[in-house]
Order: structure tokens, then C-alpha cells, then sequence
């Protein structure tokens, strides 16, 4: 269901065509909402059914513009005031963590040291995107860049706990 409001979300922004709202996923939603080009013109049809969106132009080789409706825009602002988001509760890799007792010490150590890395791995990616991303005055930019924000400090956080639940382990056995 969220796929749908991110997809409004963006059109409430200006119009765009399918190929422009899948590089915006690619390049920014991506870390918080994945979504494939399959599911992307799936969900911009289902809108277009149901006059969230309308198509605002037509160009070459059946490329369609969209443009979110006024229907659109009070569906939009519905989900954002009056329903609240799924807490995740489920993390596949802290019930990994809280097993690895069961596995020899170097083995453990070796999965903490992953989630570090890839944390750290995530954290430069999004500073870099940061970084290359020409923030505007725009809605869209502006809180955009508190939702990278947020990414930054969990990525963070992520390793700077990966690190120090590797300092409590018993120390290596030679």
C-alpha cells in the first residue's frame, strides 16, 4: 500500500512519466522504499484507475506523463494524517545476533564484524548521495533530506553497535 503513496507523494511534486518517478526511486526512495520498474507501472495503472492520477501527456514510443489529481492529493493527505505507520517488529538479524552463542566464537565475531561493515558500507553510501544531491527549496528536497537524515543516524548507529557488541565478546583464544 505504501508503494502508492510514495508514487502520489512524488507527482505531488510536478508531474512525471513512469521511466522519471523509477530513476527517483532508484536514486533516493530506494533506501527507505524499494520498488521495481514492474511494480512502479503496476501501481501508477491502478492509480490511473482509480483518478488518483491522470495522464498529462503523451509523448514517443507511448511514454505517458502523470499529474496527481485532486482525488489524489486528498488520498495522499489522508494516509499521511490519519493513519499510522506498521511498527516493525521483526529483525531478522538481531535473532541472529541473539543466537550466536551457538556458534564457535570466531564465527560470531565474524557476523558482528558484517553487520559493521555493512552498516559502515551503508552510512558512506548515503553520505555520499547526500552529498551529490542538489537540495532545493522544494517539499519533495527539504524533507527528503530529513528522511536521508534519519538513514544517516541509523546506519550509525547500526555500526557503532555492531562495534561495541564486538568489544563484549570474551576476548579471542590463541
Amino acid at each position: 500500500m505504501s508503494l502508492r503513496y510514495a508514487l502520489l507523494g512524488l507527482l505531488s511534486d510536478g508531474p512525471a512519466s513512469g521511466y522519471d518517478l523509477l530513476r527517483t526511486f532508484k536514486h533516493s526512495l530506494a533506501n527507505v522504499w524499494p520498488a521495481t520498474q514492474s511494480q512502479i507501472y503496476t501501481e501508477l495503472t491502478k492509480l490511473a484507475d482509480t483518478g488518483f492520477i491522470a495522464v498529462s501527456d503523451e509523448g514517443p514510443r507511448g511514454r505517458k506523463e502523470y499529474t496527481i489529481t485532486d482525488a489524489g492529493l486528498d488520498d495522499l493527505r489522508t494516509w499521511l494524517t490519519s493513519t499510522r505507520p506498521k511498527q516493525v517488529t521483526r529483525n531478522d538479524t538481531l535473532l541472529r545476533v541473539f543466537f550466536l552463542g551457538i556458534l564457535p566464537p570466531e564465527q560470531a565475531r565474524a557476523y558482528l564484524a558484517g553487520i559493521a561493515e555493512r552498516a559502515e558500507h551503508a552510512h558512506a553510501e548515503l553520505g555520499e548521495l547526500e552529498q551529490n544531491i542538489d537540495w532545493t527549496d522544494s517539499n519533495l528536497s527539504q524533507y527528503g533530506h530529513l528522511a536521508l537524515e534519519y538513514g544517516a543516524r541509523a546506519t550509525a548507529m547500526n555500526r557503532d553497535w555492531a562495534r561495541w557488541a564486538l568489544e563484549q565478546l570474551p576476548p579471542e583464544q590463541n
